[in-house]
């Protein structure tokens, strides 16, 4: 049960940690066009999220699936650029477009999970019983997510409810500037690859 606990603050640590601020702004990108009202919404969406970066985190620890991490490293910031441009250039989203932010949601979760499981197999080693640890890092992760999400959800409901921001100015700004950030990541990573 320690290495429970242990692999679980690392997990919402690793979340958390602002050195690691792609899956921060992703979960940004993803939530904060919503206010709390949207809760439904974002628990799909978080949801669909966690589905798939919980089973390539799994896959990826186990040994089962092999990624370029240069290329994961790439392509985390490709996904939070895409979500960026989905809230800007969907204004008022219709039936299908929620649909594929969904599906979305759960594509770009594989490719982080395998950005996560790097972290956690430099803190595994070469240990044999890893599931306790496994579950244990991926429920700290999800733990971090969920105060990210919260933390967001109330900042987009106190600019969008309380101080009045119109919520499309709240999402074109927010969007915007996620968008400019994720694009200097992926250019900075995209050298990477390439050697």
């Amino acid at each position: 049960m320690q290495d429970f606990k242990l692999y679980f603050d690392l997990g919402w640590y690793h979340i958390l940690d602002w050195q690691g601020y792609d899956h921060i702004l992703f979960l940004l990108a993803l939530c904060g066009i919503y206010t709390i009202s949207d809760w439904k919404r974002v628990l799909i969406l978080v949801t669909a999220f966690t589905v798939g970066h919980s089973i390539t985190l799994a896959l990826s620890v186990l040994n089962v699936v092999h990624v370029n991490s240069a290329l994961i490293e790439f392509l985390i910031p490709v996904t939070i650029l895409i979500t960026a441009l989905s809230n800007i250039l969907n204004k008022k989203p219709k039936p299908k477009a929620i649909r594929l932010k969904y599906t979305l949601a759960l594509f770009f979760g594989l490719i982080h999970g395998m950005g996560f499981s790097n972290y956690l197999k430099s803190l595994l080693g070469k240990s044999s019983s890893i599931v306790v640890e496994l579950l244990g890092f991926n429920l700290g992760l999800e733990f971090g997510q969920v105060l990210i999400v919260f933390g967001v959800l109330l900042l987009s409901f106190i600019l969008v409810t309380i101080i009045k921001i119109k919520r499309w100015d709240w999402n074109f700004f927010l969007s915007s500037a996620i968008f400019g950030i994720s694009f200097v990541m992926a250019a900075e990573r995209v050298h990477a690859i390439l050697n």
